[in-house]
């Protein structure tokens, strides 16, 4: 990417603009939260709001590196050594400031202290880091894992974690031995005796999982219209986390639909979403949240014209949306994502990001959105087309309803005051495509009827079901769905 493509590009986690130099404080907590995160640029000399590359004194640029390294040495611990560049554009000269990934975090301003001088990336924001983040930090600096820290309230040999191990059994044909819970981490022994680890308690079904890790659930909910004011149907998925993926996902196929398309002679079903990534993203939810965050669980909201997935905690430092088709690997929780992929609910390192972005592809009428909303990170697969579509669905609702007063054929008139055998097609079609005899099956009729034939040639001709092949309207493999219009005229009946 260009140094104009760069400009263009609006602020994030990784990205900043400054007019002028900062004062001293607020070049330290951009520095010291990008050294906390993935690392990333300052660019003095671009304003940001509106974006316009204003330039520095040519005079000054000396003075100005000068001024940001001594602040960064001055103010910042542990030390921080940033990359000072000059760069032209537009005949306007810039300051580029990177501050790579630290190795040693948490890095904070001296004056302020560890407590209350840690800051970190949040969108393009820098937030004070409370104990749990300085915690993770920590973990961080170690090389270890919240999952993986041992919680000595009970000995692993009494936990109850029977549920696991059938599952386990189940997906790998292994049985859990003592030895298998020491070789997964899911054990670790202090003065001779066996305790659990935060996530073998994740995983077991005891009452202590309930009692430490309350919030380690999944919370679902299909919502009416496009806001979260009115509930169609929710479930609050609070087993082991091992089965949590799974749950959520049917709860999502089942608020969303499947239709089908015509390829040549073959009816070919596909779902409104891209069903693969939306898995994908809800077993990352599920294995990759922050575990260490408490009063947090998973969401997934099902919207009219879209679908979302909340996580607590933000994208790892080393994961980068943006480059989805590259092959990315880091796991937050470094005991529970290897055996989430012995369980195969995660595929192979590297895979997940790769497998969204192909099947995004598919759906072009689908954008996939992410953002980091407070200390969680949220993706959105959005319907492009869904303003366009309810525009025309209310267009189709006027028609009809004119239709309905004047024209629409007599019979179809009666379908506002009682149920008649137009209707009565019409709601066979609504979850299936069906042949002639298919459609008389569904009535309880043995035989399709001469009445039936003139039901379907008039639903046809009103355009509220359409034939799958209708080049051949005589094939022997002819069936019915029904249109856009059918299903509008289905709904203003209340079907």
């Amino acid at each position: 990417m260009n140094i104009k493509e760069i400009l263009s590009q609006p602020e994030g986690r990784r990205l900043e603009f400054k007019a002028e130099l900062p004062v001293h404080s607020d070049l330290a907590k951009i520095v010291v939260a990008f050294a906390n995160d993935a690392g990333g640029d300052l660019y003095i000399g671009v304003a940001d709001d509106p974006r316009e590359v204003v330039g520095l004194d040519e005079d000054k640029l000396m003075t100005i590196e000068e001024k940001v390294s001594n602040i960064i040495f001055d103010c910042c611990y542990p030390a921080i050594l940033p990359e000072i560049k000059f760069i032209s554009v537009e005949d306007k000269h810039l300051i580029q400031v990177t501050v790579f990934r630290g190795s040693t975090p948490p890095y904070y301003l001296k004056e302020k202290g560890k407590l209350q001088g840690t800051f970190i990336r949040v969108g393009s924001t820098n937030r004070l880091a409370d104990e749990t983040l300085i915690s993770e930090l920590e973990r961080r600096k170690r090389n270890i894992s919240f999952d993986s820290e041992i919680i000595p309230d009970k000995p692993a040999t009494e936990l109850n974690i029977d549920s696991f191990k059938a599952i386990f059994k189940e997906k790998t044909g292994e049985e859990i031995s003592e030895q298998t819970l020491k070789k997964l981490d899911l054990v670790k022994k202090v003065q001779g005796v066996e305790y659990p680890t935060n996530a073998l308690i994740l995983f077991s079904d005891d009452p202590l999982r309930t009692s430490l890790f309350h919030y380690a659930k999944v919370e679902c909910a299909r919502f009416k219209g496009i806001s979260s004011e009115e509930f169609i149907d929710q479930k609050s998925i609070t087993t082991n986390i091992a089965t949590q993926a799974e749950e959520a996902y049917n709860f999502v196929l089942r608020h969303i639909n499947k239709g089908a398309t015509v390829e040549g002679i073959y009816t070919v079903s596909r779902w409104e979403y891209p069903v693969k990534a939306l898995r994908e993203v809800i077993r990352n939810a599920v294995v990759h949240r922050d575990y260490s965050l408490t009063g947090k669980d998973v969401k997934v909201a099902i919207y009219d014209d879209m679908v979302e997935i909340t996580s607590p905690g933000l994208l790892l430092p080393s994961i980068d949306y943006a480059a989805m088709e590259c092959r990315q690997s880091d796991a937050r929780n470094k005991v529970i994502a290897p055996i989430f992929k012995r369980l195969g609910i995660i595929d192979q390192w590297g895979n997940g990001l790769k497998l969204i972005a192909d099947e995004m592809k598919e759906y072009l009428n689908i954008e996939l959105r992410w953002r980091e909303v407070g200390l969680s990170f949220q993706v959105q697969f959005v319907k492009l087309d869904y303003l366009k579509k309810q525009e025309r669905v209310e267009q189709i609702k006027q028609e009809l309803q004119q239709e309905l007063q004047q024209e629409l054929q007599q019979e179809l008139q009666q379908e506002l005051q009682k149920t008649t055998l137009y209707s009565e097609v019409l709601r066979c079609l609504m979850n299936n495509i069906l042949s002639r005899q298919g459609i008389s099956n569904a009535l309880g009729q043995k035989k399709v009827s001469g009445q039936l034939n003139k039901v379907i040639q008039k639903l046809i001709a009103s355009h509220l079901i359409e034939r799958t092949i209708p080049d051949n309207p005589n094939h022997p493999a002819q069936k019915f769905q029904l249109t856009e219009r059918g299903r509008i005229f289905l709904s203003l009946l209340g079907g």
